[in-house]
């Protein structure tokens, strides 16, 4: 029988899996609008002026939208060579060691980007570059994503206090 962090960490999962597909969507959406400006822009028109914008926030949305889920499956970099030469255990302390910093990080960045976001909006801060639209618009994505990240953590904690006493397998090594 699966224990309940174990059943809330599947849920989990499952909720960043469809922030991937959402990243995917818009990386279609942003493929489609650069073709289609270079498409216009051959056929002699003006193209999409809006495209260049509108893809440079894709890309931050998409970066936002997969951070947990690259955090989770172990396919953000990380440099373990030191752990790997490590006692096991003491490679296992520094593993705790740099889930709580990470953690910590993230929770600073939830409250500092709630905070800016909210005085976006309080100020009825706009970007005018190609289209004019609202700044909180793009910067309340980032605490959310954050505590998202910072929920990760949790959940790798829980994965190493019941792990061997050694370095992670679960991600992507130079070692």
């Amino acid at each position: 029988m699966r224990s309940g962090v174990a059943r809330l960490s599947a849920a989990y999962g499952r909720v960043l899996d469809a922030l991937m597909l959402l990243a995917a969507a818009l990386i279609l959406v942003m493929a489609l609008a650069i073709g289609g400006d270079v498409l216009f822009r051959n056929l002699g028109t003006r193209g999409l002026p809006w495209s260049a914008e509108v893809s440079e926030d894709i890309l931050y949305l998409v970066t936002l939208a997969t951070a947990p889920w690259l955090l989770r499956q172990g396919q953000h970099i990380r440099v373990d060579i030191v752990l790997r030469v490590l006692p096991g255990k003491l490679a296992w302390a520094l593993e705790w060691v740099s889930d709580a910093i990470g953690l910590a990080c993230c929770l600073y960045f939830v409250v500092y980007g709630a905070r800016v976001a909210a005085e976006s909006y309080a100020s009825g801060a706009v970007s005018i570059k190609t289209l004019v639209t609202p700044e909180w618009w793009l910067l309340a994505p980032l605490p959310i994503a954050f505590a998202l990240v910072a929920i990760e953590f949790l959940f790798r904690m829980h994965r190493l206090a019941e792990a061997e006493r050694g370095p992670r397998d679960d991600a992507v090594s130079v070692a």
